[in-house]
């Protein structure tokens, strides 16, 4: 297999097995990539990230924001002391 570097990136020789599987190294194991076949015969692997269901909803535009924001309170809040007599008082209350 040839490998040659052009500009940016790297270009690579690679020749589909007989299963129909291409190796494209130990570099790219375990990642997932979108496979776009375009026109001409030509076949675009993109490197992709996946999110679980159960955590799609952080990366929601409006909950990104939200935790934005409450990062930016944390980095500019400095930490205080708990009066834990007072606070379970103030839960009580609340219950």
């Amino acid at each position: 297999m040839k490998s040659e570097t052009r500009g940016i990136g790297t270009s690579m020789l690679k020749m589909v097995g007989s299963s129909g599987q291409l190796s494209l190294g130990k570099k790219y194991a375990g990642k997932y990539f979108q496979v776009e076949h375009v026109e001409g015969g030509a076949v675009l692997l993109r490197p992709m990230k996946v999110v679980p269901d159960a955590e799609a909803w952080a990366h929601e535009p409006k909950m990104r924001a939200q935790l934005r924001r409450a990062d930016e309170w944390a980095k500019r809040t400095p930490p205080a002391a708990t009066n834990l007599a007072k606070l379970i008082k103030k839960a009580g209350k609340r219950a």
